[in-house]
C-alpha cells in the first residue's frame, strides 16, 4: 500500500499545491477503507464512496481509496460537507466518516511549530489519529445498493424528449417512461423566449 506521502504527492500534482482539503480526502479515504477491512487504494470495483462535496476533497478521496466517476466507483451528492459514505460492495457495509468539529482546533497540538492556521491545519491533519479527525457512523443506505450500481447495458429512450438514459435512472408513470428532466426532477429548464424593456424602448423579444 502506498505511504499517506505518496498519496497526497499524486493529490497534490492535480493543482501544484497540496491543501488541507485534499489531506483529508487521502486520510479520509484510507479510514474508510479500513473500517470495512478493505485495503486502500483499490484496483476492483468492490469499495463504492459516496462524497458530499466536490472540489479538492474529491482528489484525495480518488487517489487514496482508488475510485473514480468513470469507473462507477464514485458518486457525489453534494451536500456541501466535506464528508463521505463508504460502502464494500460485496457485503454492503457502509460507514460514513466526517471532520469531528474540533478538528481545526486539535491540529495546532499536532504541529505545534506552524503559528499560521492554514498550516497548522495542513500538517495537523496530516498526523492525527484517525479517531481524533474523523467520526465513524454505520449507516444504511435509503436506496438499495443494486439500485445505486444498476446493471450495465440496460438503455431505454424518454417517451418525451427521446433521449437515451443508462443505468436505470428513468422513471415511469402511467406505463410510459420518462427521463428524470421530463418528469419534473431535472437541474435545468429549458430556456424560453423572454420579453423585456430596453431603455424605454418597445418591447423587445431576446432569446
Amino acid at each position: 500500500m502506498p505511504e499517506i506521502q505518496e498519496l497526497l504527492a499524486l493529490s497534490s500534482a492535480r493543482h501544484s499545491h497540496l491543501c488541507p482539503r485534499q489531506v483529508l480526502g487521502v486520510r479520509m479515504a484510507l479510514a474508510g477503507a479500513a473500517a470495512l477491512g478493505m485495503e486502500a487504494p483499490r484496483k476492483d470495483k468492490n469499495l463504492l464512496v459516496i462524497a458530499e462535496t466536490d472540489g479538492c476533497f474529491i482528489d484525495g478521496i480518488e487517489v487514496a481509496a482508488g475510485v473514480a466517476a468513470g469507473r462507477r466507483t464514485l458518486r457525489i451528492e453534494d451536500y456541501g460537507k466535506v464528508a463521505a459514505t463508504f460502502i464494500n460492495v460485496k457485503s454492503g457495509e457502509a460507514v460514513r466518516l466526517a471532520p469531528r468539529g474540533d478538528v481545526r482546533e486539535r491540529a495546532r497540538l499536532y504541529a505545534p511549530e506552524e503559528s499560521r492556521r492554514y498550516f497548522a491545519q495542513l500538517y495537523g491533519y496530516q498526523r492525527m489519529p484517525d479517531d481524533e479527525l474523523f467520526s465513524f457512523t454505520p449507516v444504511v443506505l435509503n436506496q438499495p445498493l443494486q439500485e445505486i450500481i444498476s446493471r450495465p447495458g440496460v438503455r431505454v429512450n424518454c417517451f418525451v424528449c427521446g433521449e437515451e438514459i443508462l443505468n436505470e435512472r428513468e422513471i415511469v408513470y402511467g406505463g410510459l417512461i420518462y427521463c428524470r428532466a421530463c418528469a419534473g426532477q431535472g437541474y435545468y429548464q429549458e430556456r424560453r423566449s423572454m420579453t423585456v424593456t430596453i431603455a424605454n424602448d418597445p418591447l423587445l423579444a431576446v432569446t
